[in-house]
């Protein structure tokens, strides 16, 4: 019970303040125990901020599984851009959502390789949900570039919000999400032959005109 309080109140701190801005004394404070009482259950600072880590990925894969099922009556498209704008607003109302991105891109350099593999788990993750999300629409690449080219965007947009806030992140959004639907799914312009090429390039003559 006391075990999941602190973690509760540290998910808080770790999501506000990052994790050199967060105290564990103020941690125990907001709990109401002392801060010696937390190392009953978690060794020290990084203990208790990777065990968060690893709830909230392992979470984070739970909440997106329930999210494709209750959107699995809808069209692809618009079920995988409800996917971005619903992280744009979890990420400004929910705290677990908010650690989870605010440390998964800039984690604590002495924690950075232990966070990177389970930020790279949950996209392995992502990444083969989002597959089986493309497989059956009508696509002109693999449903496996579709999926690695949205985690690009994803990427993108993301990073807009972290650093720009949510009208940057919804600017962003915006301008790139009918190109990379558009993308995979229309057939571009096949590219034209090397006769084409040299034609185009060929001075076009003026009509002739008679002097009168």
């Amino acid at each position: 019970m006391t075990a999941n309080l602190i973690k509760k109140a540290a998910k808080r701190h770790f999501a506000r303040e990052g994790y050199d801005g967060a105290s564990l004394a103020a941690i125990a404070s907001e709990v109401g125990i002392k801060k010696q009482s937390i190392y009953s259950h978690f060794s020290n600072k990084d203990h208790l901020f990777l065990t968060i880590t690893e709830e909230i990925f392992s979470d984070e894969v739970n909440t997106i599984k329930i999210f494709f099922e209750e959107n699995s009556g809808g069209s692809v498209k618009s079920t995988l851009y409800l996917f971005l704008t619903n992280y744009g607003e979890r990420y400004e109302s929910d705290e677990q959502t908010n650690f989870m991105l605010r440390n998964a891109f800039f984690p604590p350099k002495h924690l950075e390789d232990h966070v990177m593999q389970k930020l790279y788990g949950y996209y392995d993750q992502l990444e083969a949900l989002l597959m089986e999300v493309l497989q059956d629409e009508k696509l002109v690449v693999s449903s496996t570039e579709a999926a690695i080219a949205f985690l690009g965007l994803f990427d993108a947009v993301i990073i807009e919000m972290l650093y720009g806030g949510k009208n940057r992140f919804n600017r962003r959004l915006e301008a790139s999400w009918n190109i990379y639907w558009r993308g995979i799914t229309k057939k571009a312009q096949a590219p034209c032959s090397e006769e084409e090429r040299l034609s185009s390039q060929r001075p076009v003559a003026t009509p002739f005109s008679p002097s009168s």
